[in-house]
């Protein structure tokens, strides 16, 4: 199952980098990876079905509960900011300002009088293996597509020749590369947490025959 788990995940980031290089090989030169680009539209289907995954895992064990919750708040409002610049063209300036912080005040409303709690689940989701996967995307995220795709380093590095679709082809690249592994990490949790409800079920007794229940009776 391990085995094919990777050659699946291995197959999927390679076609994810394919539809990255398709604006490319479609546009040429024209190409500008902006907003409204395919790769952009990737990160945030992406980054929606890791929030679903997030919260249909926090349905499915108890010790995972409010970390899963956590992370689906997280990917609901790192969606919102992907989709800002449609929430700012079909709803309002700022639109998603205010839904992320809705989403924020929903979380600290959720979190209240379970810090004890929330620590134990965190503590229980670093045993897992979707834990380090996240990490490793969250980080790619967060911190090594922003420094790779700064304006600067490229203006620096290309002089004169600077053209900003390189950088964004990079910038957008790596960051589409991190929402793959955060889906991942979503997938795995998911997995992860199915069969701890396997094994619970399985390890719950559920009928008693005759004898026992006499015995039990005694």
């Amino acid at each position: 199952m391990f085995i094919l788990r990777s050659l699946f995940y291995l197959f999927g980031i390679a076609g994810i980098a394919q539809l990255v290089s398709l604006e490319g090989y479609r546009a040429l030169a024209l190409a500008q990876y902006s907003e409204h680009s395919l790769t952009e539209y990737m990160q945030d289907v992406m980054a929606l079905l890791s929030c679903i995954l997030f919260f249909y895992a926090s349905r499915l064990d108890d010790k995972l509960h409010i970390v899963s919750v956590l992370l689906a708040a997280l990917l609901g409002m790192m969606f919102v900011r992907e989709s800002d610049a449609l929430l700012d063209q079909y709803v309002f300036d700022g639109a998603w300002q205010v839904i992320v912080l809705l989403i924020l005040a929903c979380v600290v409303t959720f979190l209240r009088g379970k810090l004890s709690k929330a620590y134990a689940s965190l503590t229980e989701y670093s045993l897992q293996a979707s834990a380090g996967v996240f990490l490793a995307g969250f980080v790619t995220l967060l911190a090594f597509s922003r420094l790779m795709g700064r304006s600067s380093f490229w203006q620096s590095v290309m002089g004169d020749s600077y053209i900003r679709v390189v950088k964004n082809i990079v910038e957008e690249g790596i960051e589409t590369f991190g929402y793959s592994l955060v889906l991942i990490s979503a997938v795995e949790l998911v997995l992860a947490c199915l069969k701890r409800k396997k094994y619970s079920l399985a390890a719950t007794p559920r009928f008693f025959s005759p004898e026992q229940k006499n015995t039990s009776c005694c």
